[in-house]
């Protein structure tokens, strides 16, 4: 099925009033001290909780938290979790100390109008992972609707997201997951041009599916991060002691013929901010030209990019960014992605950022909010775009 065709039923479509709602989340957050240290995750569950809560319904939480191994562990209980969640929603939230079984299933008939049920994590049994149907029919039992909220967890085959959805008709798509579909299947269908796609980040191999599903699609795509050394290297131009994957310098020449071939504008970096040091950078220095001298490593675009960047995303009609251009968390190597951000910010172009990173860098610029869409999964996004199948979407319920 492609992409651009998706149109899955959503929790909109169900008659909760006095049901249960078994809503798959994603609260994979990072904590401190037993504390949640960022609740973006749990914020974008919101509004399909609060809907259910509103008609009437009684949401049943379930998620994965960390790599338990199959096992309980207290370092990964979502315990730590209620507190925060609690004060977001404004509701009453239980918790079960297992997200199957007897005590799950007293809970969850237990609960009273307007209470939520938060259940222990999914990956305390093996099943999840697994896709084990016998797990997926005892979740099953917790609730009388299903709802799948996490699109982080879209590309995993695991119980919560696909062999539960044998148990319900409909299997719905929560808001975020409607959304998530809409945006990044609209990238993939007739989307306003010129669509420019920006991208970034380490590895050239993780991206090469992303850009070969993006060629026939995009007017221009600018590429940065230390996967652009690779790409220059590829063209015969010096990068000194930068990151170069030697295994994916034929894919990266491939790459370049493909977008000349496609008519397909394909801008690298034309200087660069680099330091001797990439443990230890200091502030670094500015290369004015193509060429990194030796002993020294690019760890950012310099200011002559993110003019050429700038000036292409000016002109776009939709853009997509996937990875930082630079070495983000590091000032000054901060400042391409910043310069990108804000080219983006400034544009009228329907905007969609995908990947954890650069939905870090957004946040770290206080720039979120001035894109169109900022996706919530990292290795989803990457692979919806990329063409290829998820299975927690594939297993909710067609609209037709």
């Amino acid at each position: 099925m492609s992409a651009t065709t998706i149109k899955k039923m959503s929790v909109r479509d169900l008659q909760v009033t006095g049901k249960r709602v078994f809503v798959r989340v994603d609260f994979n957050v990072p904590l401190d001290g037993g504390r949640v240290a960022d609740d973006t995750r749990i914020r974008a569950s919101l509004p399909t909780l609060q809907w259910i809560l509103r008609n009437q319904g009684t949401p049943i939480l379930a998620s994965h938290l960390g790599r338990p191994k199959g096992k309980p562990n207290p370092a990964y209980s979502l315990l730590q979790v209620v507190e925060r969640l609690r004060a977001l929603l404004g509701s009453e939230v239980r918790f079960a100390n297992d997200c199957v079984g007897e005590e799950a299933e007293r809970a969850s008939r237990s609960l009273a109008p307007g209470e939520a049920l938060l259940v222990e994590n999914l990956r305390f049994h093996a099943g999840e992972e697994k896709n084990d149907p016998v797990f997926a029919e005892n979740l099953a039992r917790l609730a009388d609707s299903y709802v799948n909220d996490a699109f982080g967890s879209a590309h995993r085959a695991h119980a919560s997201v696909a062999a539960i959805c044998a148990h319900f008709h409909p299997a719905t798509a929560g808001l975020l997951m409607e959304r998530e579909i809409n945006y990044l299947g609209g990238l993939l269908g007739a989307p306003s041009r010129p669509y420019v796609a920006i991208l970034g980040g380490a590895k050239v191999a993780d991206k090469v599916g992303l850009v070969k599903n993006l060629l026939p699609r995009v007017n221009a795509i600018l590429i940065g991060g230390a996967m652009a050394y690779t790409f220059l290297a590829a063209r015969g131009v010096g990068v000194g002691a930068s990151r170069v994957e030697s295994e994916s310098l034929p894919m990266a020449a491939g790459i370049l013929d493909a977008a000349a071939a496609a008519g397909v504008k394909l801008l690298l970096p034309v200087d660069h901010r680099v330091s001797a040091s990439l443990t230890n950078p200091g502030e670094g220095e500015i290369v004015s030209g193509e060429v990194i001298p030796e002993g020294l490593l690019g760890l950012d675009i310099g200011p002559k990019t993110c003019e050429a960047f700038a000036r292409e995303i000016a002109l776009a009609g939709t853009v997509l960014w996937n990875g930082p251009v630079g070495l983000f968390e590091q000032p000054p190597f901060h400042l391409g992605s910043l310069a990108v951000a804000e080219a983006v910010a400034a544009s009228k172009a329907l905007s969609v950022a995908g990947g954890g990173d650069t939905a870090a860098a957004l946040a770290s610029f206080s720039l979120a909010e001035k894109f169109s869409h900022v996706s919530t999964g990292g290795g989803a996004s990457l692979e919806f775009l990329s063409g290829l199948t998820l299975p927690g979407v594939a297993s909710l319920t067609d609209r037709s």
